[in-house]
C-alpha cells in the first residue's frame, strides 16, 4: 500500500514518497521538484502545472493561479473580495460561494476552487503513478490557521482527485517533522517553524521530546500573507509608474496584470541574490515597451509593513506555549518566501540566534507529509517506529448563547483528537426546539467571529427556561476537522445531530463535481491518444518526404515532384487541422498509406536497386585495382 505526501501550495504544489528509508521529492515531467499550482482551459485542451503557467500571459481570462485563497470561503468574505482585485480571471457569486469562470472549448464553464485543487492533486498523483505505480492514499498538508470550513474543501479535492485522504496535517508541523525525524535530540528541544509561502503565513512552536514525541505547543498565522502580496506591491508599482510615465492605465487590461505580475515573481526571485533586478516587457501596452529597474533596499521598502506583520503571530505564538525567545532551541524556515533577505536578516535580529537552513524550504512540507503518510500506513522503519504527532487546534471554536455571546466549548491549542462536552439550556419558556449556531474565532461576540454552521434540535419536552438540559458535544479528529452534536439529558433522549457546514458543498455538487473530475481525465486520455496519433501521422508525412529528398536519383523530376507536392498537401493539411479528432488523424494516415503505398514500394525497390548497382561497381573497381596492383608488382 502506497501513501504519498502532497504539499498542495497556492503558488506551487510538491509530491513526496517515504521509499527505502528515506524520502524521496518526486519530480514533475519538466524534472522540477515542485509543480506550479496553475490550470488553464484553452480552446482545445486542459493544461495543468508548468503548462498551464507557461500560456498565462496569453491566456489570462482562462488561467486559474492562487486557488488555494478561494477555497472553503464564502463570497462575501472581505479577504477574498480583496484577493478578488488581483486576479485577471473573472470569479461569480453562485450562491454564497465563488465559482471561476471560464471558456473552455467555446463553452462557457464554472468552476470551484475545490475543483481546480483537485485538478493541481490528481496531477500531483499522475507524477507519483509514473514514479512509483498505483498509488490511492495521500496526506495533505495546509496552512495551520486553516478553518474547518477550509479543511473540509481541501479533504473533498483530495476525494474529488480520486485520492483517499487518511489524514490532513498542518503545513509547520509536517515542516517540524521533516527536520526532526532522522536526528537523536537529548532531551527537549523546542523549535519554531517560520511558513512563509505564496499565499499562507503560519508559525508554530514544537516541543521535540527525547522519545520522539511532537507536540505542538501553539499556532498563530495569517491565511492572506504570503509572496503573492509581494508580487501584488510590485505589481502596483510598476503599473503606477508605468501610469507616470506614458499616462496609461494597465491594470483594468487582463494580459497586461498577467505579464506584470509574471515580471513582478522574477524580479522578487532575483531580488533574492542579487541587489538590483530590471524588468523589460515588450510592447505592454499598445505597442508601448516598458523598462524599469528596481533597487532591493526598494522592494523591502515596497513591502515593509508586510514582513512587519510576520512578527505579530511569533510573538502570540510564544505567548500561548508560555516561552519567550531564549527558550526556542531552534528556528526553521519553510517556504519560497523566507529566500528574501530582509525576512531572514529580520527573523535573526529578534531572535538574536542563528536560522536552520538544512532543509529545502519549498520541498519541507511535502517531505513531513510523506513521513506522516508512511506513519498512518503502518510503515515499520527505525526512525519512524516511535515516532507520535501531537497537534493542538488553530481557534477556538463554541456556540451562540443569550446576547449574541460566543461560550468557547474548546479553546485554541487544545491538542487533538479531542472531545468536549458543554451543557446549555433553553432560552425560553415552553421551547419545544432549539437552533446551536457553531462559530470559531477569539472574539467575545459571535457577530465577530467565523460562522461553521447551524442545526437544530428539536422535540425538547416543554418546560420552563433553565430547566432542560442540553449537551452539546465538540469532536475534533487527528485531521482536525469537526464535528458537533446535541442531545437532551433531561429525559434521557440519545437522538444525535451532526452539524452540517454552512460553508461545504452538498452532496449533488460533490456528485457533480466528481463526475466532471473522470470526464475530465477521460478527456485527457483521450487528448493523449489524439496527440499521439497526430504524432505519428506527422512523423509518416516528414519521413516520406526525407527519403525523397535523399534519394533524387531514384526517381523521375516528375515523380519527385509530384511526391513532395503530396507531402506539402499533407503538411498544410495537418497546419490547418490542429483540434480534430483522433478518428479523423486515423483516416488521413489510412488514406495516405493506401495512396503512397505502390509509390513508395517502387521507389524502395529502385532505391535498392541502385544502391546493389552502386554496391556492385565498388565491388568491380575494388577488384580491378587488386588486379592491376598485382600486375605492376610482377
Amino acid at each position: 500500500m502506497v501513501a504519498i505526501g502532497i504539499d498542495l501550495g497556492t503558488t506551487h504544489s510538491c509530491v513526496a514518497l517515504w521509499k527505502d528509508n528515506h524520502v524521496e521529492v518526486i519530480v514533475n515531467e519538466q524534472g522540477n521538484r515542485t509543480t506550479p499550482s496553475f490550470v488553464a482551459f484553452t480552446p482545445r485542451e486542459r493544461l495543468i502545472g508548468e503548462p498551464a503557467k507557461n500560456q498565462a500571459a496569453l491566456n489570462p481570462t482562462n488561467t486559474i493561479f492562487a486557488a488555494k485563497r478561494l477555497i472553503g470561503r464564502r463570497y462575501d468574505d472581505v479577504g477574498l473580495q480583496m484577493d478578488l482585485r488581483h486576479y485577471p480571471f473573472k470569479v461569480a457569486n453562485e450562491n454564497g460561494k465563488p465559482k471561476i469562470l471560464v471558456q473552455y472549448k467555446g463553452k462557457a464553464r464554472s468552476f470551484s476552487a475545490e475543483e481546480i485543487s483537485s485538478m493541481v492533486l490528481y496531477r500531483m498523483k499522475e507524477f507519483a503513478e509514473a514514479y512509483v505505480g498505483k498509488v490511492d492514499k495521500a496526506v495533505i498538508t495546509v496552512p495551520a490557521y486553516f478553518t474547518d470550513a477550509q479543511r473540509q474543501a481541501t479533504r473533498l479535492a483530495g476525494n474529488v482527485a480520486g485520492l483517499d485522504v487518511v489524514r490532513i496535517i498542518n503545513e509547520p508541523t509536517a515542516a517540524a517533522l521533516a527536520y526532526g525525524y532522522d536526528k537523536k535530540f537529548s532531551g527537549e528541544r523546542n523549535i519554531l517553524v517560520y511558513d512563509l509561502g505564496g499565499g499562507t503565513f503560519d508559525v508554530s512552536v514544537v516541543c521535540i521530546g527525547d522519545n520522539s514525541v511532537y507536540e505542538v505547543k501553539s499556532t498563530a498565522g495569517n491565511s492572506r500573507l504570503g509572496g503573492e502580496d509581494f508580487d501584488n506591491r510590485l505589481v502596483a508599482y510598476f503599473a503606477e509608474d508605468f501610469r507616470k510615465r506614458f499616462g496609461k492605465e494597465v491594470l483594468r487590461n487582463s494580459k497586461c496584470l498577467r505579464r506584470l505580475k509574471s515580471a513582478a515573481e522574477r524580479v522578487k526571485l532575483y531580488l533574492s541574490s542579487a541587489v538590483e533586478a530590471t524588468v523589460n516587457i515588450e510592447s505592454l501596452y499598445e505597442g508601448i515597451d516598458y523598462s524599469h529597474s528596481i533597487s532591493r533596499a526598494l522592494f523591502e521598502e515596497l513591502c515593509s509593513d508586510l514582513f512587519l506583520d510576520t512578527l505579530k503571530p511569533i510573538e502570540k505564538a510564544l505567548k500561548d506555549a508560555k516561552m519567550n525567545k531564549s527558550s526556542i532551541s531552534d528556528i526553521i524556515l519553510v517556504g519560497g518566501s523566507t529566500r528574501i533577505p530582509k525576512i531572514r536578516s529580520m527573523l535573526k535580529e529578534f531572535f538574536d540566534k542563528d536560522l536552520i537552513s538544512s532543509i529545502n524550504p519549498e520541498e519541507a512540507i511535502a517531505c513531513g507529509a510523506a513521513i506522516q503518510a508512511a506513519i498512518v500506513t503502518g510503515e515499520q522503519a527505525e526512525d519512524l517506529k516511535n515516532l507520535l504527532l501531537v497537534d493542538v487546534v488553530p481557534l477556538s471554536l463554541g456556540v451562540e448563547t443569550a446576547r449574541g455571546m460566543m461560550f468557547k466549548v474548546i479553546e485554541r491549542n487544545t491538542p487533538i483528537p479531542c472531545r468536549k462536552v458543554r451543557e446549555i439550556t433553553t432560552l425560553e419558556d415552553y421551547q419545544s426546539s432549539m437552533t446551536i449556531e457553531v462559530f470559531e474565532g477569539e472574539r467575545s461576540l459571535t457577530k465577530d467571529n467565523n460562522l461553521l454552521g447551524v442545526f437544530e434540535l428539536k422535540n425538547i419536552p416543554p418546560a420552563p427556561r433553565g430547566v432542560p438540559k442540553i449537551n452539546v458535544i465538540f469532536d475534533i479528529d487527528a485531521n482536525g476537522i469537526l464535528t458537533v452534536s446535541a442531545e437532551d439529558s433531561s429525559t434521557g433522549n440519545k437522538e444525535q445531530i451532526t452539524i452540517a457546514n454552512t460553508h461545504r458543498l452538498d452532496r449533488n455538487e460533490v456528485n457533480q463535481m466528481i463526475a466532471d473530475a473522470a470526464r475530465f481525465q477521460d478527456e485527457d486520455t483521450e487528448n493523449k491518444r489524439r496527440l499521439e496519433v497526430r504524432n505519428q501521422l506527422e512523423t509518416y508525412i516528414y519521413g516520406v518526404k526525407q527519403s525523397v529528398v535523399e534519394n533524387l536519383e531514384s526517381l523521375s523530376s516528375s515523380e519527385c515532384a509530384a511526391m513532395i507536392g503530396e507531402c506539402k498537401d499533407a503538411i498544410s493539411w495537418l497546419e490547418d487541422n490542429m483540434d480534430c479528432l483522433r478518428e479523423e488523424y486515423e483516416r488521413k494516415m489510412s488514406e495516405l498509406l493506401r495512396k503512397w503505398s505502390s509509390t513508395i514500394w517502387k521507389f524502395n525497390q529502385r532505391c535498392r536497386g541502385a544502391k546493389r548497382q552502386k554496391s556492385e561497381n565498388e565491388s568491380n573497381d575494388k577488384e580491378s585495382t587488386i588486379i592491376t596492383e598485382v600486375v605492376d608488382k610482377h
